[in-house]
């Protein structure tokens, strides 16, 4: 029933979705609908906790009196920013707000909405939320004039959607947690597809978040930590936390304020308690967040082959400083996994995703990379990906999955599955079973003829550390032989039938009294 009652809330939040659609680009659009499906999940869930509260002295909340029922609301608001993180009063709730907007007068609410979504922000201020709920809607502007050339036009917009928005029950009670999560995500997937390039920054294919996610808790039914040092819309850790019991903690950076500010309201929509994940806003390479701590596990989609400053400054930094080298300015791919490397616990698993590159570029790259399997035995796997997977990229992409503790620490294991997925329309899509035949070679370690292959530490330092997978897992195809005789007599057979034919035109030119093309 779960899944029945997501998809069926996919489509719904989709079609509100597109109300906007006419009006703006995707991803300015998005941000405004996935700002007030997240407004309206706070309120429901207010709403309903504010009602368990009152259910003894048989009252109802949206019933309260601002003036008559301040005590009552002022010992709600106490244990709302405790156990949710952020307050809202009946007035402020998202259907007062609908009903308001879409009445016959009195239904101007742009000014007010803008107001309850800056008191949500503001009355975790002082609180142990704060972090979580800062500048949250920062990126929802009512003022904007792709809304409507005038303010009625603008209001009448957003009463519309709000109006839409406000005849779908949540049902916070009766579903499983993540029908709703699950829905918000689809939403943000499809924002990512029709982004383009731009989708990259803040959205990885769930195919792939299955893999890494998959990769990560190997063996293991909890987690205590889970990291993302470029998490963009928290998709990946939320993907990992679907494949264990219980994460105790998630962890994430993220640059892109808009894509910061999203990643947050996807965490809350998949009713993880704000005590339970730490997310900030900056550079990862440039002003790492969590500096001391070490994770259990570690998942990633950096920005490909990105710049960053690879200032000598940096091999100072214990991130760096072990390798001598810094990864190139121009390709920072090294620099995130260095980075990983060192968040990464003793016991712990990283998988990241990275551009082909990596496994065979030379200079400081290659360096860095023998002293990571030379020196250090970290490498575990590496595993080919078709291309054309990702949103507003066609390149073909790996996998590279570290441990500082490995079990199988002779060889490394390579696996080809850049050959196995199904192409739908012009995106390329890993499957169930690919994903599954992935993630059971990389459990069992098994060789498989043109698929995976172990390659022993020796093999690989005659290579010269260059770790591009063809060397390792041959995919070559012998063609059929020709069988020449045959194709001689194919030839003389032809020839043969060319001239019948041109007797049989040469007659009927002749019957028409015209000249031979020949």
């Amino acid at each position: 029933m779960g899944e029945e009652n997501k998809k069926k809330l996919e489509q719904q939040l989709w079609n509100i979705a597109n109300t906007l659609r006419g009006k703006m680009d995707a991803d300015e659009f998005r941000d405004y609908i996935l700002g007030f499906i997240f407004y309206k999940y706070l309120s429901e869930k207010m709403e309903t906790y504010a009602n368990e509260l009152l259910e003894e002295d048989k009252l109802i909340y949206t019933n309260l009196d601002e003036k008559k029922d301040a005590e009552y609301l002022d010992a709600i608001k106490e244990d709302a920013l405790e156990q949710l993180g952020y307050f809202l009063k009946p007035a402020e709730l998202f259907s007062a707000l609908a009903l308001r907007g879409n009445g016959d007068t009195n239904n101007f609410i742009l000014e007010d909405l803008t107001t309850i979504l800056r008191n949500i922000e503001s009355s975790t201020m002082g609180h142990e939320s704060e972090d979580d709920f800062e500048d949250l809607f920062s990126d929802i502007d009512l003022t904007s004039k792709k809304l409507g050339r005038s303010e009625e036009q603008k209001n009448t917009l957003i009463a519309k959607v709000l109006a839409h928005l406000d005849n779908i029950n949540f049902e916070l009670k009766n579903h499983d947690r993540d029908v709703l999560g699950d829905a918000y995500e689809y939403l943000i997937s499809q924002f990512a597809a029709g982004a383009g390039k731009k989708a990259g920054e803040f959205y990885t294919p769930q195919s792939v978040s299955k893999i890494l996610a998959k990769i990560v808790t190997t063996g293991k039914t909890k987690l205590k930590s889970v990291y993302d040092p470029t998490c963009g819309s928290g998709s990946l850790l939320l993907r990992v936390s679907k494949e264990v019991n219980d994460v105790s903690n998630f962890y994430g950076q993220e640059l892109n304020r808009t894509t910061f500010n999203l990643a947050r309201m996807n965490m809350i929509m998949h009713d993880i308690h704000y005590r339970k994940f730490d997310l900030k806003q900056e550079d990862t390479l440039e002003h790492p967040q969590h500096q001391e701590l070490k994770f259990e596990a570690i998942v990633a989609n950096p920005p490909f082959s990105a710049q960053w400053s690879a200032n000598p400054l940096h091999l100072s930094d214990d991130r760096f400083s072990q390798y001598g080298k810094l990864a190139p300015k121009t390709k920072a791919d090294f620099a995130f996994v260095q980075h990983m490397i060192h968040h990464l616990d003793d016991a712990g698993t990283m998988s990241v995703v990275l551009p082909h590159g990596v496994l065979f570029r030379g200079s400081a790259e290659g360096h860095i990379r023998q002293y990571l399997i030379e020196d250090r035995n970290y490498l575990d796997a590496v595993i080919g990906l078709p291309a054309n997977i990702f949103y507003g990229t066609s390149i073909p992409t790996c996998i590279m999955v570290f441990k500082k503790c490995r079990e199988d620490s002779d060889d490394v294991l390579f696996i080809d599955a850049s050959k196995h997925f199904e192409k739908v329309k012009n995106q390329n899509v890993l499957r169930d079973e690919d994903i599954e035949k992935i993630i059971d070679t990389y459990k069992t370690r098994i060789q498989e003829d043109k698929y995976s292959y172990k390659a022993s530490l020796e093999e690989i330092k005659e290579n010269d550390y260059n770790l591009n997978i063809p060397r390792y897992v041959n995919t070559f195809e012998e063609e059929e032989l020709i069988d020449l005789d045959e194709v001689s007599s194919e030839l003389k057979a032809l020839e043969k039938e060319t001239v019948e034919n041109d007797k049989v035109i040469a007659s009927f030119c002749s019957e028409l009294n015209i000249k031979a093309p020949f």
